[in-house]
């Protein structure tokens, strides 16, 4: 169903989509028979509807209701008896549920037929009355496969025949008119368009009144179509429900009116009433523009306010960048003068490493018989020469020194030896000073005999010399 912008704006959308009736009537068990039907009813198409009816199936339960009434009901929804006759036939074989359940089918609508208000049953040739209700003929079906559900069936039918449950129609309409009733019982019908959807909101179906300046007001319902049928214990909706008969509306009688001829009708409050509209529509403009220009100017203010926040972050972050570089750049200086450090340390080291050994070979050949000075001359002599030669220079000096003095410590030996021998045979009180002279006169004998000492220092450095030259003269050069 279309919505027109006065409905959306009056929030009835959704009520206008669910665009269905109900109403109700007392189920009633059908008891006639064919063979009665037959002598009361001349209408072939109308005993081919009851005779379609399947009768006395020990299955079925057969109910009969009236389906809706042609007029203005209480909740002032209007059948005309134009849309209404148009739509007699098309509650047959729609479903017959439980409480408006479509999940739970308990039966279904078998036919219907056009009855006056004198109950008289109409053909199908015949010329729609003013007023005539729709009468549905439908089973339930009593046979159920599960215990529970024959039970239940079984207590709603004796709960139907002592008058407890009603039947709920409900019909579907794509459209719809506005009624309009004085308290005359005059009626006038306005076409629903854009122009007349101001009156929607009054309509009780809608949660309005039912009245707008002193006229009553009813849905008049278009191309209507009856959907089905609910067995109901009590109305699930007052608001929607019809519990008695219509009033009388006859739309071939009413007045047809549009906007633009109220005013001839006397009907100024309508038109006062869509000048208030427009006047309502001027004012929610200028509000929706006031309304965009104030959302217009709180986007630009936070607009600016975030970039005035994104320049701060960014000028703070680019001297947080100025601060970064500059502790760069001092630790590239500290790293450039580190390195500068550790070289003129590790040339400091080197130095020391160096001096230490040196001493170590001036140590080692002043271990090996040389004097202070003498090692010194020597360890410089000897500083491209690599640790491993210099010691094997003075493993051979240190032998060598051994071998000068070996004899000279053991020839000293006998010496002492002999002389503490001879002091021990004499008495030194007893010696005469012929014998003093003696030993005197034989030391000096063996002393005068005795060969010139060659220098060690000097046989040392000579046999160091010769080797450093034999080893310089048999190594490679690049070693």
């Amino acid at each position: 169903m279309k919505i027109y912008q006065s409905e959306i704006e009056s929030g009835l959308s959704d009520l206008i989509q669910n665009n269905t009736v109900a109403y109700c009537a007392q189920a009633n068990l059908h008891k006639g028979s064919i063979e009665a039907a037959k002598v009361v009813i001349n209408d072939a198409d109308v005993l081919e509807k009851i005779v379609a009816q399947n009768k006395d199936q020990m299955d079925l339960y057969y109910l009969e209701s009236i389906l809706v009434s042609t007029g203005w009901n209480k909740n002032d929804d209007v059948f005309s008896a134009q849309e209404t006759w148009a739509a007699r036939n098309t509650p047959e074989d729609k479903q017959f549920n439980f409480m408006h359940n479509e999940d739970d089918i308990i039966g279904h609508i078998t036919g219907s037929y056009v009855v006056d208000r004198d109950g008289g049953r109409l053909g199908p040739d015949s010329i729609a009355p003013d007023q005539f209700d729709i009468v549905t003929q439908a089973v339930l079906y009593t046979s159920w496969s599960g215990e529970e559900k024959r039970e239940r069936m079984k207590k709603i039918i004796a709960e139907i025949e002592e008058g407890q449950w009603f039947v709920s129609m409900e019909c579907l309409f794509p459209a719809f008119d506005y009624a309009l009733q004085t308290a005359e019982g005059q009626t006038k019908i306005i076409e629903r368009n854009e122009a007349s959807a101001f009156l929607t909101k009054h309509l009780r179906a809608y949660g309005g009144e039912g009245i707008y300046e002193n006229y009553r007001i009813g849905r008049l319902l278009r191309n209507l179509a009856f959907s089905g049928k609910g067995l109901v214990s009590k109305p699930a909706n007052p608001r929607s429900i019809i519990l008695d008969k219509n009033d009388l509306f006859d739309e071939s009688k009413s007045q047809i009116l549009t906007i633009s001829s109220i005013k001839e009708i006397n009907m100024s409050d309508v038109d006062k009433q869509v000048e208030d509209l427009r006047a309502e529509l001027a004012q929610a403009k200028e509000a929706n523009e006031a309304l965009k220009e104030r959302v217009l100017a709180e986007q630009q203010a936070e607009f600016e306010s975030k970039i005035q926040e994104l320049e701060a972050t960014i000028a703070e972050q680019a001297e947080s960048l100025t601060a970064k570089d500059a502790t760069i750049t001092e630790q590239a200086e500290a790293i450039k003068n580190g390195e500068k450090d550790m070289k003129e340390k590790m040339e400091e080291l080197r130095d020391m490493k160096k001096k230490e050994a040196m001493m170590k070979r001036k140590a080692q050949l002043e271990e090996a018989g040389l004097d202070s000075e003498e090692a010194s001359a020597t360890v410089e002599s000897f500083d491209g020469v690599d640790d491993q030669a210099f010691e094997a220079v003075v493993a051979v000096m240190k032998k060598k020194y051994a071998d000068m003095h070996g004899d000279k410590d053991k020839k000293d030996k006998e010496e002492k030896d002999a002389k503490a021998e001879i002091e021990e045979e004499l008495d030194p009180a007893e010696a005469s000073e012929e014998v003093l002279e003696e030993a005197e006169a034989s030391e000096e004998v063996a002393v005068a005999e005795v060969e010139p000492e060659v220098d060690p220092a000097e046989s040392l450095r000579s046999v160091a010399s010769e080797w450093i030259g034999s080893f310089l003269q048999s190594t490679p050069k690049n070693k």
